[in-house]
């Protein structure tokens, strides 16, 4: 059935992908890129079903040919952490044909995307015929009317005049020079370094040290593409790709709809599941269990089981009348079902254990390599500068070299000192090189990213089992007027079998990770909440008095036949 998919990344310099790689691989083409002299390759890959580059009427005719596009994106690019592109991969619904996704694809890009300026490459892939989906790579640098790129940031200088503060770009700076506002330098006032005007440090006579003047540090955005970047740009993309979708869906007679909302806003009970991304599929497919792909069984099994404990109960309080079998099979019921809510706390409670465990042994450890590595960083850089200096001194200031001298060998003993304590730290977490490291702090990541998910699972869960606890009180309010020994023999008649039902459906979902003594931890916890140890011993007083009864009965039966 159709499904909501949407996300929204950044091809940036600074993660090490290129906007050319991205678009030769998902057009399945052979691209080069002129910024760093590399062939881009993917003519072997398969599932490429239409290809289509998108312009404005400002752009450049010549940018249909996706090639030419982003190697004139690449040129426009001139720092190592620039932001190329901006990618959406969204899921197409399987109900509509090949015509119809080109159809609702030409109409989003074109409307929310061309018609603002970007220029816009798309592919659609589907491998298998079950995951039909399309690429979409956007230009994320305004264009000028004359089909030249705009700027994405511009410097602002600090200016000041009058002790006021006040950021102008170049352009700006020209007129309010004439206004009095000066630009700001660095100048050596004794051991410091200060930002003035020129004005005020020619009085002063002090010397000026950086020719740079004070700006701000990221620069004055375009605010065309501080809207492009905005959030609130893209929660309005995700909500405008679902309206495209759903009409596209009514068009073609399909009752299929899909939502871009969360299940919180939806108000749906169902926990969502997580992404799992290429290398967790990958693991799986190897025969490696991946806690995300883990994680997400988990939680589509807790949904199927919420699913049919609600009707279930649904449909047991539509049909419950002021009857003791009625009333008898209700409460069984939501017992029952507390029972599982209680197990799923109890498993969630376990996993969160272990995970808050590996964590307190593993982040202390991870947080002292990276403390390390910042010294190391700043110690080194330290003695290349100290190295400097004393090669730049003169020969002659012998007490100076013999100062530097010492201060060296100082920090170079520091030096191997840390690099020893490395070495340590990397040998404790089986790691070769730094480069392991890299994966130990994803995996942290991901057992904190797991950590949350189970808390906002108990979190529901918990809700469940006190809403579940709820319908329990209210169907003891109609036992009131009710004989509690006939409801109790009633009860004690259905409880075996939904005992064994409950068994049945906590081993189909969970397997061979079923643990039977948890449930038994549950079983306890729900008595103890409904406070049934104390009800039993009052019925059974009850019934010790009504069979004492019967026998004195048959007793003075028997004497009487006997005279």
């Amino acid at each position: 059935m159709a499904i909501y998919h949407l996300e929204a990344k950044v091809i940036s310099r600074g993660t090490g992908r290129s906007a050319v790689a991205g678009a030769a691989y998902m057009s399945c083409s052979r691209i080069y890129n002129d910024y760093d002299g590399v062939q881009h390759d993917y003519t072997r890959k398969q599932g490429l079903v239409w290809q289509q580059v998108f312009l404005p009427d400002m752009a450049p005719a010549e940018w249909v040919d996706r090639e030419v596009l982003w190697n004139a994106v690449e040129d426009a690019e001139k720092t190592k952490d620039s932001r190329l592109a901006r990618e959406f991969v969204v899921a197409l619904p399987v109900e509509l044909n090949k015509d119809e996704w080109i159809t609702l694809l030409t109409d989003f890009i074109q409307t929310n995307f061309v018609a603002e300026g970007m220029c816009a490459d798309v592919c659609i892939h589907d491998t298998d015929g079950h995951n039909p989906h399309a690429h979409i790579m956007l230009t994320v640098r305004p264009l000028t009317k004359d089909g030249k790129w705009q700027h994405k940031t511009e410097k602002e200088y600090l200016c000041v005049r009058d002790g006021e503060e006040r950021g102008f770009t170049a352009a700006e700076f020209k007129s309010a020079q004439s206004e009095g506002w000066e630009k700001q330098y660095q100048y050596k006032v004794g051991k410091k370094k200060v930002y003035m005007p020129p004005s005020q440090a020619e009085t002063q006579g002090y010397e000026r040290v950086s020719k740079y003047p004070k700006s701000t540090k990221y620069g004055r955005q375009n605010p065309i593409t501080a809207r492009w970047n905005s959030e609130d740009q893209l929660v309005l993309w995700r909500a405008v790709w679902a309206d495209a979708v759903n009409r596209c869906l009514e068009r073609s007679g399909h009752d299929e709809r899909v939502d871009h909302r969360s299940h919180a806003e939806r108000g749906l009970d169902e926990q969502p599941t997580i992404h799992e991304g290429v290398a967790a599929r990958a693991m799986e497919k190897k025969g490696i269990i991946s806690d995300r792909c883990e994680l997400n069984r988990q939680i589509k099994a807790d949904n199927v089981l919420l699913r049919e404990l609600k009707s279930l109960v649904k449909k047991l309080m539509d049909a419950v009348k002021n009857t003791v079998p009625a009333i008898a099979e209700a409460m069984e019921t939501v017992r029952q079902k507390m029972i599982i809510f209680r197990y799923q706390l109890l498993r969630i409670g376990t996993g969160k254990e272990k995970i808050t465990d590996t964590l307190q042994i593993v982040k202390p450890d991870f947080r002292k390599y990276e403390s390390i590595m910042k010294q190391l960083k700043v110690k080194v850089q330290e003695r290349r500068t100290l190295l400097d200096e004393k090669k730049a001194a003169p020969a002659i200031q012998i007490f100076r070299q013999r100062e530097l001298t010492q201060k060296i060998t100082a920090l170079t003993e520091d030096i191997e000192k840390l690099k020893s304590e490395k070495a340590l730290l990397l040998n404790q977490f089986n790691c070769a090189e730094d480069q392991g490291m890299a994966e130990v702090k994803q995996h942290i990541t991901s057992m904190e990213n797991s950590l949350n998910k189970l808390d906002q699972q108990e979190t529901k869960y918990a809700s469940q089992l006190e809403a579940a606890l709820a319908q329990y009180t209210e169907l003891q309010q109609e036992t009131v007027a009710m004989d509690s020994t006939d409801l109790d023999t009633a009860r004690q008649a259905i409880r075996p079998a939904k005992e064994c039902e409950t068994i049945q459906r906590l081993q189909t979902t969970y397997g061979k990770k079923f643990d039977s003594r948890t449930l038994a931890q549950s079983q306890m916890d729900v008595a103890e909440m409904l406070d049934e140890t104390a009800e039993s011993v009052s019925i059974r007083q009850e019934l010790q008095q009504l069979q004492g009864q019967q026998n004195r009965q048959s007793h003075v039966k028997e004497r009487s036949q006997e005279r």
